[in-house]
């Protein structure tokens, strides 16, 4: 009778292991499988807007109290080494619109260069102004000096708009115009950038109006109704 007991307790806890084993394995997550350079690119790129959703960055939001985010009025260095004031830009009757863009020389991304140029071709005169800021943050794709990175982009993609100095654009490292960016601008532009040639967007009174991650064509419908939105004079 014993035997028999004791048989019947380890049968039922074998049958319990089998099916806890079963349930762990059905839930535990899958290998990604391996993707082109371009693929990821593309993948880490797009993360960027769920790192928005998280409750920190809803937090950081509420924080900021303002529902527009923080101003952008920093100053910056551009690719000269000339010191420059964001904040010229939204005062008086001279207003401009920003489209702020961390750059580089070597990634799937680049020929956006041509892209953003022709951008700013068709709206300078309206108010808008496409700031590049060239940066090695991501898959170290930017290597150059300032005056290679600038003897690149004008001889490759005759970029006339304003370069910036190579910056840091993630962790401690930094710049405060990017931690404004990315952790105190509205919520739903929120989240660290993931990759090369994101692109936000800063309408005339300096405010973050919009977020396009690495893969959106800066010639898309979207971001140019966007810009029209955001010009000085432009109906809100």
């Amino acid at each position: 009778m014993l035997h028999r007991v004791t048989l019947t307790v380890l049968s039922a806890t074998a049958l319990f292991t089998s099916v806890t084993l079963a349930a762990c394995s059905k839930d535990a997550p899958k290998a990604a499988p391996s993707a082109s350079k371009e693929a990821a690119e593309s993948a880490a790129a797009k993360q960027g807007t769920d790192a928005a959703k998280s409750p920190a960055a809803a937090a950081a939001a509420k924080a900021g109290g303002d529902a527009r985010g923080a101003l952008i009025d920093h100053e910056v260095t551009d690719i000269e080494g000339k010191q420059v004031k964001l904040s010229d830009f939204n005062q008086g009757e001279g207003k401009k619109a920003l489209l702020i863009v961390n750059t580089a020389s070597q990634c799937g991304f680049t020929p956006q260069y041509a892209k953003l140029q022709e951008l700013y071709g068709k709206y300078k005169d309206d108010g808008l102004v496409v700031l590049g800021f060239p940066s090695d943050d991501y898959g170290g794709q930017e290597p150059g000096t300032n005056e290679e990175i600038s003897s690149f982009v004008a001889s490759k993609y005759s970029v006339e708009f304003p370069m910036m100095d190579k910056v840091t654009t993630k962790g401690e490292g930094m710049i405060p115009l990017y931690r404004a960016l990315t952790e105190q601008s509205p919520q739903e532009f929120q989240g660290p950038v993931r990759w090369n040639f994101t692109k936000f967007l800063v309408d005339a009174d300096g405010y973050v109006v919009a977020r396009f991650e690495s893969p959106v064509d800066p010639l898309s419908d979207e971001v140019q109704a966007a810009i029209a939105k955001a010009l000085p004079g432009a109906t809100k």
